[in-house]
């Protein structure tokens, strides 16, 4: 057997492996959320490239229960922090502590915070002020924890999925654009139909649904990770995604790329991070479909979760009622997949 033929046969094993893993973790995730199908395979798709989510949508919808969800079904410690106003950084990273030794020595022990997780659940994110969202910027972008001087790494893997109210509503704080730039993902929770509230209703007011079943450990999630960043990628796909990016910015750089709407409702366009978000996305999309490369409609698809949240609009765009989504779908429409 040829060196070429076994790598076939190895790349056809870890698709096969990929996708029943992914199709395995939905079908349990299903026993307990009802809809929401496409935020939870985006919801996957981060977590095996390694990145952060933020789920925006009004109370009720079910934000808390996805991640609750999410963390049973792995073997992975889990963590919840509800964001108040009153709430501090320690709060969250842990802070050094007075502790008495067996020789009746006084020393400060580092007694360690709920960021301390594999999965941590930031319920509510904004509600809090800006002190205290920002004691999770160190621990999303260098996944460690610096206090007193002295840094404390986590444990791998490790993702934070936010959830948060809309702006509008009362006692919210927005995020810095630089924690925003920070997350993977921002995923859109909308309300449920009339098929899925009788499901819900069903659901939820008859016996307890059985435990979840712990589908993936630590060792398979970043196994898989190593098995995203190998797809293949032709260089016109990559060279796609960086038209989309350009697209994005006012200026693009004098290069053509801005379109009209763009240059009057952006202020700022995507960061070099979106880039490699949506490249990460694009990959382990294709790697759940079971394709050895990624298409154009993997870019495509994954641009609105892997942008909505890094385009920062003006106040023209506020006035006219233009939203990131209205502009990420005339990008999608104007930029060609080969120039």
């Amino acid at each position: 057997m040829t060196t070429e033929t076994q790598s076939v046969e190895d790349i056809e094993r870890r698709m096969a492996r990929a996708r029943e893993a992914f199709e395995a973790l939905k079908a349990e995730m299903a026993r307990v959320i009802v809809g929401h199908e496409t935020l939870i395979e985006q919801i996957l798709i981060a977590l095996v490239c390694g990145g952060h989510c933020l789920l925006e949508g009004v109370p009720g919808l079910g934000k808390t229960m996805i991640v609750r969800s999410l963390g049973e079904t792995l073997g992975l410690t889990f963590s919840r922090i509800q964001f108040t106003p009153d709430l501090m950084p320690a709060d969250i990273t842990g802070t050094n502590v007075l502790a008495d030794e067996p020789s009746g020595r006084r020393v400060f022990e580092f007694e360690r915070g709920p960021v301390f997780a594999n999965i941590v659940l930031a319920d509510e994110i904004n509600r809090a002020t800006p002190k205290t969202q920002s004691a999770l910027l160190e621990a999303m972008q260098e996944a460690s924890v610096t206090v007193a001087g002295r840094g404390h790494p986590l444990e791998s893997p490790f993702m934070v999925l936010a959830t948060q109210n809309p702006l509008e509503m009362e006692g919210t704080y927005p995020l810095p654009e630089a924690q925003v730039d920070r997350f993977f993902f921002k995923l859109l929770l909308t309300s449920p139909n009339r098929d899925e509230l009788r499901r819900i209703a069903d659901l939820t007011t008859a016996a307890a649904p059985a435990a979840l079943r712990k589908i993936l450990d630590g060792a398979a999630i970043l196994e898989i990770r190593r098995w995203v960043r190998e797809v293949p990628l032709a260089a016109t796909v990559l060279d796609y995604a960086v038209s989309l990016i350009l697209a994005t910015r006012p200026g693009a750089d004098g290069e053509g790329h801005a379109i009209e709407l763009v240059r009057r409702c952006v202020r700022y366009g995507a960061s070099p991070r979106g880039l490699q978000s949506l490249v990460l996305a694009a990959k382990a999309r294709a790697l759940f479909a079971g394709r050895p490369n990624v298409s154009f409609e993997d870019v495509r698809t994954m641009s609105a979760p892997c942008l909505r949240h890094r385009l920062i609009l003006s106040l023209e765009a506020d006035a006219d009622g233009v939203g990131a989504e209205d502009i990420l779908e005339d990008v999608m429409r104007r930029v060609p997949e080969v120039p």
